[in-house]
């Protein structure tokens, strides 16, 4: 569930590309949007591996995740369009549903899932945009708000861009700002819960086994509210009537409530305390309440023919928890005629691991801050993608008065060098009013 948050985040946080021309025809102004679009939108998602982070580092990761998504685009006139984003996301997790392992049949096990209220969740969005151009279309600014929520946080955003076009219209650079305001709801592994402020005692203290005198220094987290703050800078230039380039750097401040506040921690100098076959947690994962995070990216895409189109990418990030990352990808878009076009994609990524992490009792209990969150360890993955496209240019095809204008699939395959991997189908179909 982590890797989607973050998934999720990551996406939240690039900022809003434009890409704008304008016919020049003797006073006409061409519509930055003709009609309105709808886009419907799609995906199944599904994980494993054996490094859960809500067991401290092992156990299951079975996670699978179905979204929907609708997406309306409105020109209010030649200048303005108003965008309505609004998404669905259900998914089940063995892994978070051991916060509680004991509510359950069978014997708890950090690998098989518990019944838990956790199991499963809904995660909801709506987002709002606005843009403008200028009457040149060289001046582009736009404003958004958004509103998510989930069973353990809610979240406000709000944020802005402006993009300029110069040199003909050869190059264009961007600024854009975000700004997200999330609070928790602080649930704790289950074992932790009468050891906290308001505790009265372990639950079930005659099954122990191990170390039966199960008394963690668990203290409950002050913090329930993060604060997260991007700044994005884009500058993208035409270099040749078939080369174009962009370099592009994100900063991001986070401030709060960082950590997991479900996700154990075992350390290696307190002895094992067990019920049935699951570890009782000797702690929460433990994080700074502040974070820096750097990105330092670069496209080129290159139109080779008629047929076929390259596009790379690479991006170097770092923050202050001392990881570091570099993203690799390429993309060919092979055009198989009108209609048809084709998408393979291969990308790679390696990070180090962060200072506070460590594996399954890894950790020492005089240390202030730990995680045995993988998402934090060093790792490499390959990710292998392969889609295809579908246009319909006279929009034949019609659903009352909306127009089929394309449909997308794409599927991918994504393998870390730990137990953990992925997959992810989504599809996409926009339609045009007439």
């Amino acid at each position: 569930m982590t890797s989607i948050k973050n998934i999720a985040f990551i996406f939240l946080t690039v900022g809003l590309q434009f890409t704008w021309s304008q016919e020049k025809n003797q006073g006409y102004k061409k519509r930055v949007l003709e009609t309105t679009e709808v886009d419907f939108l799609t995906s199944y998602y599904s994980q494993d591996g054996d490094n859960s982070a809500v067991t401290g580092g092992k156990g299951t990761e079975e996670l699978t995740d179905v979204t929907g998504t609708i997406i309306v685009s409105i020109p209010l006139n030649d200048d303005d369009v108003f965008t309505i984003d609004a998404g669905v996301s259900a998914y089940t997790s063995a892994s978070s549903s051991n916060v509680n392992p004991f509510d359950k049949r069978s014997d708890a096990d950090p690998f098989v899932a518990s019944s838990g209220a956790s199991q499963s969740d809904t995660w909801v969005n709506l987002t709002g945009s606005y843009s403008h151009s200028s009457d040149d279309r060289n001046d582009v600014w736009s404003a958004k708000f958004s509103v998510s929520s989930e069973y353990d946080y809610f979240s406000l955003g709000f944020g802005g861009s402006y993009t300029k076009l110069f040199n003909e219209k050869n190059t264009e650079a961007s600024i854009n700002a975000n700004v997200y305001l999330d609070k928790w709801t602080t649930i704790y592994p289950f074992e932790l819960r009468p050891f906290g402020n308001d505790g009265v005692g372990f639950f079930r203290p005659d099954e122990i086994t191990g170390n039966s005198n199960y008394a963690p220094n668990f203290t409950e987290l002050d913090k329930t509210n993060r604060n997260s703050y991007s700044l994005g800078l884009s500058l993208s230039q035409i270099l040749h009537k078939n080369v174009q380039g962009l370099i592009s750097f994100d900063i991001i401040n986070q401030q709060g409530l960082l950590s997991t506040p479900f996700q154990r921690v075992y350390f290696s100098d307190v002895p094992d305390s067990f019920i049935e076959n699951f570890q009782l947690a000797d702690d929460i994962e433990r994080l700074p309440d502040g974070r820096l995070k750097f990105a330092l990216g670069g496209r080129l895409n290159w139109y080779l023919n008629e047929i076929l189109t390259l596009r790379t990418y690479y991006r170097y990030y770092f923050d202050d928890w001392g990881l570091h990352s570099h993203t690799a990808s390429l993309e060919a878009a092979v055009k198989l005629n009108d209609k048809f076009t084709l998408y393979p994609s291969y990308r790679f990524y390696n990070q180090s691991a962060a200072d506070y992490f460590a594996p399954y009792e890894g950790h020492l209990s005089n240390e202030e801050f730990y995680t045995s969150d993988y998402d934090l360890s060093e790792y490499t993955a390959n990710q292998y993608g392969l889609g295809v496209s579908y246009t319909d240019i006279f929009t034949k095809m019609h659903i009352s008065k909306f127009g089929l204008k394309s449909i997308d699939l794409k599927f991918y395959q994504y393998d870390r060098d730990t137990t953990f991997s992925s997959s992810i189908i989504t599809a996409g179909v926009k339609f045009v009013r007439d």
